[in-house]
């Protein structure tokens, strides 16, 4: 069973920036693939970014040029650095952990950009 604690979300001006991190603990094996997720009101869940472990990456087309994600697998923490942000990236942030078949979310950290 894999634990997922996040931080870093808060309350930010459009154009600025804010960092979130994501650890993992009780996985007994290296988990294959770490992202972050997002959800705005009234919408669904939707990709923003994930990370293999071996350092493969994919972003939603949303926020690619502009949010960078890494891992740091003798942590089990993955990062997720927001930039430009955009009024339109308010959402709860949820990290997301696949291992050995089975996929683990975090608690949620809400982001909010203010126009």
């Amino acid at each position: 069973q894999v634990q997922l604690v996040e931080s870093g979300g808060g309350l930010v001006q459009a154009g600025g920036s804010l960092r979130l991190s994501c650890a993992a603990s009780g996985s007994g094996f290296s988990i294959n693939i770490m992202g972050w997720y997002r959800q705005a009101p009234g919408k669904q869940r939707e990709l923003v970014a994930v990370v293999t472990s071996g350092d493969n990456t994919n972003y939603a087309d949303s926020v690619r040029g502009r949010f960078t994600i890494s891992r740091d697998n003798a942590k089990s923490t993955v990062y997720l650095q927001m930039r430009s942000l955009k009024p339109e990236d308010t959402a709860i942030y949820y990290c997301y952990a696949y291992q050995i078949g089975a996929g683990y979310w975090g608690q949620g950290t809400q982001v909010t950009v203010s126009s």
